[in-house]
């Protein structure tokens, strides 16, 4: 499980599970996960100076981590996600993202090039959610509903294997 940044260091582990074949993991929880360096989407320009979260917040986080490789073409899938060439046989999904948030889009495209690689993904885009909704405004209608549906898609996921 990671929310936000915590959110594409999951999907990083995942893919290094995958890769260097264990520990075995029995599913991904992703919760408005930041996964592109690229900060190239629509919604990256479209709440561009919105919220807690924005382009530039995007842009030094980024930095942080990777200095001037940041949006190069040598970047590691284990630092962006979004970078993999192949999403295929990873555990099951569960994305979650705000509609009025700067990782709206790249959540998005991961959960369908997920898809596209046969994987399974459980993709939830809240109507008016913005980055840390769940946690900034808990007590919201949406966030209980967001909320409620990643306990449960986590109860399915526990119910589904013998762990």
């Amino acid at each position: 499980m990671g929310i936000s940044s915590g959110g594409g260091l999951a999907a990083a582990i995942a893919l290094m599970a995958r890769d260097r074949k264990g520990p075995e993991l029995h599913g991904q929880l992703l919760i408005c996960p930041m996964l592109d360096d690229r900060n190239q989407t629509p919604s990256t320009y479209q709440f561009e100076g919105m919220g807690i979260w924005d382009r530039q917040s995007n842009l030094t986080g980024w930095a942080a981590l990777l200095g001037n490789q940041r949006g190069g073409t040598d970047v590691s899938p284990y630092a962006a996600p979004s970078r993999a060439q192949n999403l295929s046989n990873l555990p099951p999904a569960y994305i979650d993202v705000g509609s009025t948030e700067t990782f709206r889009d790249e959540a998005i495209d991961y959960a369908q090039r997920i898809w596209q690689a046969g994987g399974a993904a459980e993709l939830h885009v809240w109507s008016g959610g913005f980055h840390g909704f769940t946690f900034l405004a808990p007590q919201t209608a949406l966030s209980k509903f967001a909320v409620e549906a990643s306990k449960n898609w986590y109860r399915r996921l526990l119910a589904s294997r013998r762990i």
